[in-house]
């Protein structure tokens, strides 16, 4: 068994041999992915177990998220633990390529990419039609500040989903913890909504979701502002540094997520942009308070921006947890 000081510093070798290859690679859909057998694993139980009474569907929603989430950290442990059995390199291999698996740093940089281009060539039906792809709302009608409201909206909060929370995660536990959180952030995908379906047998799922990313978020929030200094400094954008923590500690809170109005927050105080408002579900409106101010009209170069905004968070967030980790090893090793 590998001691602790020694697994820190590995770990954080191997966190970032998967960025690259997720930078590198990204998803790609001819390769097995874990978050699809989660995924289906997860609808076969809820077919099963989300019927009868609300307090049964409550019980059995509970088990639901018990089993996924502590079944996919076992299954990938052992997994793990049978290769580096068979070879220690091989279980590394595995490691890292499961890690990568939980991060979406080039697929979530695509998709506002796929929204800006036609977006900024005035292409509103296919800039909205890619805006479909990744968001619930209702896309069609937006227009060019509706659409970029969307995608910045979309890059900010996944920020987090995609990519701080699964580096949190992965760095504390490995691959094994970091896919114990994509099981996390699946279930609230799939069955963590208020509705007359969900609202009981997804309770456990939606309220796990908030726990596990409550501090993510809010790391991701402070990685932001301090990408948003040195982008600033440097010159590549002329973003709107000051008082912008403050200003997202007080808005942030107004988000009907407890976490999801950190990321948000913290871009619409930097771009000098208005998030949030009201967004169309089936044609039924949803009014959601507003964040930051109007400053500046939202418009495509406002994606760009964001994408750079989450491209600077998450490279702090491993610079900070690099320092850490070293001064740790260092510390007690």
């Amino acid at each position: 068994m590998m001691p602790f000081s020694d697994y820190l510093p590995a770990i954080l070798v191997w966190v970032t041999v998967a960025i690259v290859i997720d930078l590198i690679v990204g998803d790609p859909r001819s390769l097995p992915h874990p978050v699809v057998v989660i995924g289906r694993g997860i609808s076969a139980l809820e077919k099963r177990w989300n019927q009868g009474t609300a307090k049964r569907r409550w019980r059995l929603g509970f088990l639901l998220t018990a089993v996924i989430v502590l079944g996919t950290f076992s299954v990938s442990w052992l997994v793990l633990a049978l290769l580096t059995a068979l070879h220690p390199w091989l279980g590394v291999a595995a490691e890292i390529w499961l890690l990568a698996t939980t991060l979406a740093i080039k697929g979530l940089a695509e998709a506002g990419r796929a929204i800006a281009v036609p977006l900024a060539k005035g292409d509103l039906p296919a800039a909205r039609q890619a805006l479909g792809m990744i968001v619930g709302r209702d896309t069609q009608g937006l227009d060019e500040a509706e659409i970029t409201r969307g995608a910045v909206e979309t890059v900010a909060e996944n920020t987090v989903d995609g990519i701080t929370a699964p580096l949190f995660f992965a760095l504390i536990g490995g691959a094994p913890l970091a896919l114990a959180y994509k099981a996390v952030n699946t279930l609230d995908s799939m069955v963590g909504y208020r509705n007359a379906r969900y609202n009981d047998f997804g309770y456990a799922s939606a309220k796990l979701d908030d726990v596990a990313n409550w501090l993510p978020a809010r790391l991701t929030a402070l990685c932001l502002w301090f990408a948003g200094l040195l982008l600033r400094v440097s010159g590549i954008l002329q973003l709107r540094w000051r008082g912008a923590l403050r200003d997202t500690c007080r808005e942030a809170p107004r988000h009907p997520s407890p976490n999801a109005g950190w990321p948000e927050a913290m871009v619409a105080r930097l771009l000098g942009v208005q998030l949030g408002g009201t967004n169309f579900y089936h044609g039924e409106a949803s009014h959601r308070a507003t964040l930051g101010e109007p400053l500046e009209a939202l418009r495509v170069a406002h994606i760009d921006a964001t994408i750079r905004l989450m491209h600077g968070g998450w490279v702090l967030f491993m610079v900070l947890s690099a320092v850490l980790i070293v001064g740790w090893s260092l510390l007690w090793g």
